[in-house]
């Protein structure tokens, strides 16, 4: 079964740095597309960076020069570098993922695996 587990939210200050982490598990053939998206209260999930098997990076707009995305594909893992915080960062952070995997003998691709969520707050 495959799954995707963040790691490494919390409670900083404004101008501190934290890193995000996503695991997936499973029978992972390929991992595509992964991303962060993030969900401040009273407000929609909205995205905030993704990057590409080969390397292809995008960012929001208002995270662009302060967040960093970056991928191991050998322990099947994406990172989110948050730089700079700001109070307005405040928000549950999901890791999604396309992926290619295998379960029960059949090979299959789906884009809409999600994390559980991890709290980041940012207050001084």
């Amino acid at each position: 079964q495959v799954q995707l587990v963040e790691s490494g939210g919390g409670l900083v200050q404004p101008g501190w740095s934290l890193r995000l982490s996503c695991a997936a598990s499973g029978i992972i053939l390929h991992f595509n597309v992964a991303g962060w998206f993030r969900q401040a209260p009273g407000k929609q999930r909205e995205f905030v960076a993704d990057i590409t098997s080969d390397g292809n990076i995008n960012y929001a707009d208002s995270v662009k020069g302060r967040f960093i995305i970056s991928r191991d594909n050998a322990k099947k893992m994406v990172y989110l570098q948050m730089n700079s915080v700001k109070p307005e960062d405040t928000a549950v952070y999901y890791c999604n993922a396309d992926l290619t995997f295998a379960h029960a003998g059949v090979i299959e691709r789906k884009n809409d695996f999600w994390g559980q969520g991890s709290q980041v707050t940012v207050s001084s």
